[in-house]
């Protein structure tokens, strides 16, 4: 049954560390604020690397945004005039980030998810390929091998790098880090 409301879409970006997921998502929020529309650019207060308030690529490239502590909190960051929501390194928001995401696309609003698609070991890490399952549109990104240069859809956790013991997130998924902790990867070099 039609209620009248329009539906909004779906856009998933995903890949491993390095491919330029947040560089995508920053420019699709900077087209949508050019175009008039209000957006709410959302992150998980875990990923302080650049400071509170800011989603950064390793590049540089920043947007500011409104940090939370899990998916629950997001609809109640949206206001009367947002027209897009956009959710910055969604492995940190877990498997409940999907059915939020639903909630607010059949409100009518267009929501943009940038994330892993596989963790530091090699699996698929959700909640981005349940996402990219359920997108319009949706892009998965490749960085460059670290040893060899090709295409790299994985990234790997160096041997030496700093992992913070007892937190349940990080000895399950990722370590929040950078190229002090992790390297993209190839498939032949994923276990190098």
């Amino acid at each position: 049954m039609d209620d009248g409301r329009d539906a909004g879409r779906l856009t998933v970006i995903g890949g491993p560390m390095f491919a330029g997921k947040t560089e995508e998502l920053a420019r699709m929020v900077r087209r949508a604020q050019i175009a008039g529309r209000e957006v709410l650019t959302v992150a998980h207060t875990l990923d302080v690397r650049y400071g509170a308030g800011v989603v950064a690529s390793h590049s540089g490239v920043e947007i500011a945004s409104r940090s939370v502590d899990g998916p629950a909190e997001i609809p109640g960051l949206v206001g009367p005039r947002t027209r897009m929501v956009a959710v910055d390194e969604a492995q940190f928001f877990g498997p409940e980030l999907v059915a939020v995401v639903l909630d607010l696309l059949d409100s009518g609003l267009d929501v943009v998810v940038a994330g892993l698609t596989v963790t530091f070991d090699g699996r698929p890490f959700e909640p981005v390929p349940a996402l990219m399952a359920l997108a319009e549109t949706a892009a998965k990104l490749t960085a460059v091998c670290a040893v060899c240069g090709r295409d790299a859809a994985y990234h790997v956790r160096l041997p030496d790098a700093d992992v913070l013991p007892g937190d349940a997130l990080v000895a399950v998924a990722a370590h929040v880090g950078g190229t002090d902790s992790y390297q993209a990867r190839c498939r032949a070099h994923r276990r190098a």
